[in-house]
């Protein structure tokens, strides 16, 4: 049930509420388009001030794809002001954003990770948006209200960005290895 807007306490609840819910998740979003701890937090902080001047109603179960798009086009400003149009990602901002690995993972597949992470980097800025969005679980037309296109656009990008991945030449490369008759003749442990 949605809180009545002429509640204070009702409305208090509710932002009180989705900052506790997505101020995380929307914060890794933030460091991932910025590239910068400040800027992120500043971008986030200032959704939330926005989102106090929302009605609960008017939002009417579309909160999260709003929070995304506020955030989005906060950062878009502070990196056009900052003369930055295409920095989104940075190493620093990947060992601030993921989780420490376990201890118990081999060396291997730190490297995957790391190659992973440098491909998804290289990637053209609306390929990576669109492909970070949907790997943090949005929808196409969610991916599509966020980033102000349409969800055909946004299922085109998503497919563009895995597309270029998968024919990327050292994934060609790292899957011919995986199926090489040495690999696939070994016994598994």
């Amino acid at each position: 049930m949605m809180p009545h807007e002429g509640n204070g306490c009702d409305k208090r609840q509710w932002v009180l509420s989705a900052l506790d819910q997505h101020e995380c998740r929307l914060t890794r979003y933030a460091m991932r388009m910025a590239g910068d701890e400040e800027a992120a937090r500043d971008a986030v902080q200032h959704v939330f001030l926005k989102l106090c001047d929302q009605s609960p109603t008017e939002l009417n179960g579309r909160l999260l794809p709003w929070l995304y798009t506020v955030c989005r086009n906060k950062i878009v400003d502070q990196l056009r002001s900052s003369g930055r149009h295409e920095s989104l990602d940075s190493p620093e901002s990947n060992a601030l954003v993921g989780r420490e690995p376990d201890p118990a993972l081999t060396a291997e597949q730190q490297d995957l990770g790391e190659w992973l992470r440098e491909l998804v980097e290289a990637l053209p800025t609306s390929l990576r948006e669109v492909l970070d969005l949907w790997m943090d679980g949005f929808s196409h037309p969610e991916i599509a209200e966020i980033t102000q296109r349409t969800p055909g656009h946004v299922r085109v990008l998503v497919h563009r960005a895995l597309t270029r991945l998968r024919e990327h030449p050292r994934t060609c490369e790292m899957l011919a290895e995986e199926n090489s008759p040495e690999q696939l003749s070994q016994p598994s442990n």
